[in-house]
């Protein structure tokens, strides 16, 4: 017999298939212009990645943050100082999905 070919999703759009569980995290037209800037800058503020992605408002890019947090993508790290200052950065769990964002990047600049 020959070998079976994998689908994307076995169970197109169903809570399993793994392709959606990635849009439901990183899909948007935000979030994944957010994991591009703080992978290249390591830790970043706030108003740098505001200024870095042109168009983002300031509830979109706030709303982001937070749910890439909360997906564990991204960590917030607060400075107890006067003025409070933050910083975000990739988590492992991001820095892995980097390499094939690399690769979508690529197969765009070769095809579209």
């Amino acid at each position: 017999m020959g070998n079976k070919k994998e689908y994307l999703c076995d169970d197109i759009a169903g809570k399993e298939c793994g392709l959606k569980k990635v849009i439901n995290i990183i899909g948007g037209k935000w979030k994944i212009m957010i994991l591009c800037a703080i992978d290249r800058e390591e830790n970043i503020r706030y108003g740098e990645l505001k200024r870095l992605i042109p168009g983002i408002t300031n509830t979109m890019l706030a709303n982001s943050l937070k749910e890439l947090e909360e997906d564990g993508m991204v960590l917030r790290k607060q400075y107890m100082e006067m003025p409070v200052r933050v910083e975000y950065s990739l988590t492992k769990k991001a820095e892995s999905i980097i390499p094939i964002l690399l690769e979508l990047k690529k197969w765009g600049e070769e095809n579209l």
